[in-house]
């Protein structure tokens, strides 16, 4: 008998048919002919394994333009894509945290282009990239300048490396916080050539700790952290930004506030506890305040620090500033969202993150409704159920939102409909509680709601079910 192997077309015949003509005006010779190897080998794989499924295939061309068709289909999403957040988790790290207003969105196409990133249009001569944002920030804070670099725990290090590099920096046991992804406090000073000074204890941390190191001069600068992603509460003490700013005006010592958050409008405006400002602790004296620009700001990733100017420029000029320097698009994403904060009045309803956290509870058990009405309608039975998401991101640990959720089982079971919609497109992103997959629509935006409803109905018509 005759190995079956002999019998695959070749690689040029297959490249020779209309179809893969078709193929190659798309995306070119290289790729079409990879895409027949891949499904030859394919092939090779399946006769060696005996698959009785694909033995009538071994000789048929139009099964090796399926495949090929197929891998380059694969081939051609993108590893980075849209998803839509039906988690109720509003700044969802893993999902990219804040959605951007439309206005931001249009100011970094606009941007991608060239651009006078670092062109005096005036003068026609040389400019600075971190000349853009400066007076926004200035103007929203209360400082007297500002630094944008690419993001917050950069920030961090360019702030630690001017004030501390080859000294020692003084921070509260109780504020030696990991930020998140396993990076903490104690090494992001140390890489930044600073020392860490230890003051106070965990759970009580008085001004007169800070005063000790400082005296002593084993401290130059000191750091407080504002403990964003988790609560300490009991027995506990901490010194103020004001009571810092005095030691540190005594003793000629710089004070640094990592307030992580970027909170630009009073909390209350979110229904949400009240949270520190930068404007507050510049209010208060601090030399340097250090925030995202993807949190509760609302814009791109970005590390914004406000402060006094003397500190800024020299920030400016550290050689740390060029390796963490911010690019084109993220300024311009970030120029269009602190410009929406000059109308205080629009600006929750215009950003995005704002606008899901400051939602009414009717309103979203009205959104949750027509997404059920639109499934039961093809008979999928689902139920509105009232939920608890979260603002995320590492801000306001703790606080639970009220939301509405459609929640449903699925033919398959919940982790197979879960799975379905994850995988598809656009990718939907929900959570498995006590075996049902809830999807809180807190966190979709606009006209997501029949996107979702959508994905829903071809995750069932798939399964060959609708019940």
């Amino acid at each position: 008998m005759s190995d079956a192997r002999s019998r695959i077309p070749s690689i040029d015949a297959l490249l020779s048919s209309p179809e893969a003509g078709a193929m190659m005006a798309d995306v070119g010779r290289e790729q079409v002919t990879n895409a027949f190897r891949t499904a030859v080998s394919d092939m090779r794989s399946a006769i060696a394994r005996r698959d009785p499924s694909l033995a009538g295939f071994v000789e048929d061309p139009a099964w090796y333009v399926q495949r090929a068709s197929a891998v380059l289909s694969a081939a051609a999403v993108p590893g980075l894509r849209r998803v839509i957040n039906a988690t109720g988790v509003v700044l969802h790290t893993n999902l990219g945290r804040a959605p951007l207003a439309d206005e931001a969105l249009e100011a970094m196409r606009s941007t991608a282009m060239y651009s006078n990133l670092e062109f005096d249009l005036a003068e026609g001569v040389r400019g600075s990239r971190y000349a853009h944002c400066v007076q926004l920030l200035r103007d929203l804070t209360g400082a007297d300048d500002a630094l944008v670099v690419n993001n917050a725990a950069g920030a961090l290090v360019l702030s630690m490396s001017t004030v501390g590099m080859g000294s020692g920096v003084a921070v509260s046991r109780g504020e030696l916080v990991e930020i998140g992804g396993g990076f903490r406090i104690p090494e992001v000073i140390e890489r930044s050539g600073a020392s860490l000074v230890e003051v106070g204890s965990t759970n009580r941390t008085r001004p007169v700790d800070y005063e000790a190191v400082v005296e002593s001069g084993e401290a130059t600068a000191i750091l407080k952290v504002h403990r964003s992603n988790f609560r300490m509460t009991g027995f506990t003490e901490e010194a103020s930004v004001g009571d810092l700013v005095d030691i540190g005006a005594r003793h000629g010592v710089p004070v640094v506030h990592d307030l992580g958050s970027g909170l630009m409008v009073p909390a209350e405006t979110l229904g949400l506890p009240e949270e520190p400002r930068a404007s507050a602790s510049i209010a208060a004296g601090a030399d340097a305040v250090v925030v995202s620009g993807d949190k509760l700001m609302g814009g791109p990733q970005a590390g914004v620090i406000v402060g006094r100017a003397e500190l800024i420029e020299r920030m400016r000029k550290n050689p740390l500033c060029r390796a963490l320097r911010v690019d084109k698009v993220t300024l311009a994403g970030l120029e269009a969202t602190l410009r929406l904060y000059l109308d205080p009045e629009r600006v929750v309803s215009r950003i995005p993150s704002l606008r899901m956290l400051a939602e009414d509870e009717d309103a979203l058990r009205a959104v949750a409704e027509e997404v059920a009405g639109m499934l039961e309608a093809r008979g999928i039975t689902c139920e509105v159920v009232p939920t608890r998401g979260a603002v995320g991101g590492g801000t306001y640990p703790g606080c639970e939102l009220s939301s509405w959720a459609v929640q449903l089982a699925g033919p398959r079971g919940a982790q197979a409909l879960a799975r379905e919609l994850r995988t598809g497109a656009p990718p939907v992103v929900g959570r498995i509680v006590e075996d049902r997959l809830r999807l809180d629509v807190r966190t979709l935006l606009p006209g997501e709601h029949e996107l979702v409803a959508g994905r829903i109905l071809e995750a069932f018509t798939s399964s060959g079910s609708e019940t």
